[in-house]
């Protein structure tokens, strides 16, 4: 058969009772071997239609009468016509009823049940690229070295089309929205992230990750994903984030990318609950601390923060911290990253001397707190 033609059971039971609504017909399909694999009368599935053996022999459409019918074998009055691609004819499609009447939509239904069987060829085909899409992003995402050959994962994504020796940078998608379905998703994410190098596939259900072949920038970068987490926003009614790492070559390269965007959307939200683009290069300082024993960040966490952390009005607190170090332990800039007047400001770093016994406006300390904080949203 023709690569990529399969005339399965399933879709010829579907071409039939398809085309049996369409026409007023009862439609019959039939293999190579003449034997029945669709029609819309079921107890004639598996059975041997005889007049099929010559259409298939000779591929050409042949009209057989009632009493023609009654000498051969699972036969109708009716017309049968080959269902063919390319020089070779992979079944027969027949319709039942007065010869003259039916040879009028003979034509018509043989092409259709064609077209039928060429879309679905298609669809399969698309369905089988994207299954190799998302294997090989997978791949690159549980990459170990000890297990998987780096040239076997190259070689697979030169075959999807992709230039393995291109540096790319990882995006790493967490999409909630319930009831879209996974090819809509992905059309809408291959709409921002349309080059032919860009390698988009599905890591799990509402996960996907972009191998994006790395152009414009980091800026550029934070702005695309910025636009796609709003288009998901308002197409697909999709409460979306996105994790950028740093490029990376090969498939080492590209794994550490992926860790790293991995890792940006899973402490970005903790440090920044209201942003939805996360880089990994803006949580280099997080990501070190995030590194450490769990156990060591805790103790480390309690004993620095000692008198502070068990407040209610700790997170606005641990807020102001994080802000003083990340603003350069400027008044003015901190005060404008966190949206309060500068008196404010002060009375929340005079508070927290107080509660603490620590020196937060002299920067070594500073920097121990900021750096305990982390460690405490982490």
């Amino acid at each position: 058969m023709a690569a990529g033609y399969v005339l399965t059971p399933e879709l010829a039971q579907e071409i039939a009772c398809d085309i049996g609504r369409i026409t007023g017909f009862n439609v019959l399909i039939t293999d190579r071997e003449a034997v029945v694999i669709g029609c819309g009368d079921t107890d004639r599935l598996g059975t041997v239609h005889e007049a099929s053996y010559e259409v298939l022999r000779d591929r050409r459409p042949a009209t057989h009468t009632a009493e023609q019918a009654r000498r051969m074998r699972g036969v109708l009055s009716g017309m049968s016509l080959p269902i063919t691609v390319g020089a070779e004819a992979v079944g027969t499609v027949c319709l039942t009823g007065d010869p003259d009447e039916v040879r009028r939509f003979g034509l018509v239904v043989q092409r259709q049940t064609e077209i039928l069987l060429e879309e679905a060829a298609l669809l399969r085909s698309r369905l089988l690229h994207e299954r190799a899409v998302d294997d090989c992003v997978r791949d690159i995402a549980l990459y170990d070295p000890e297990v998987v050959d780096a040239e076997t994962v190259e070689a697979r994504m030169a075959e999807l089309g992709a230039d393995p020796r291109l540096p790319r940078t990882a995006v790493v998608l967490d999409v909630r929205a319930g009831g879209v379905s996974r090819m809509s998703l992905l059309r809408t994410v291959r709409e921002v992230f349309g080059s032919a190098q860009d390698v988009t596939g599905e890591l799990a259900a509402g996960r996907y990750a972009v191998l994006h072949a790395s152009t414009g920038g980091p800026a550029r970068l934070v702005e695309r994903c910025s636009a796609l987490v709003e288009r998901l926003g308002e197409r697909h009614g999709a409460e979306a984030r996105a994790g950028i790492g740093e490029p990376g070559r090969g498939v080492a390269g590209l794994h550490d990318s992926y860790r790293d965007a991995a890792l940006a959307l899973r402490a970005g939200p903790r440090l920044e609950p209201d942003g939805r683009v996360f880089a990994v290069a803006d949580l280099r300082v997080p990501q070190l601390v995030a590194s450490a024993v769990r156990q060591e960040r805790a103790r480390y966490a309690a004993a620095v923060l000692s008198g502070l952390r068990e407040r209610e009005d700790w997170p606005v607190l641990r807020e102001t911290l994080i802000a003083w170090a990340e603003g350069g332990f400027q008044l003015v800039r901190t005060a404008e990253r966190l949206a309060v007047h500068r008196n404010t400001l002060l009375y929340r770093l005079t508070k927290i001397e107080e509660l603490s016994g620590r020196e937060v406006r002299e920067p070594r300390t500073a920097m121990a707190m900021y750096l305990a904080c982390l460690a405490d949203a982490l």
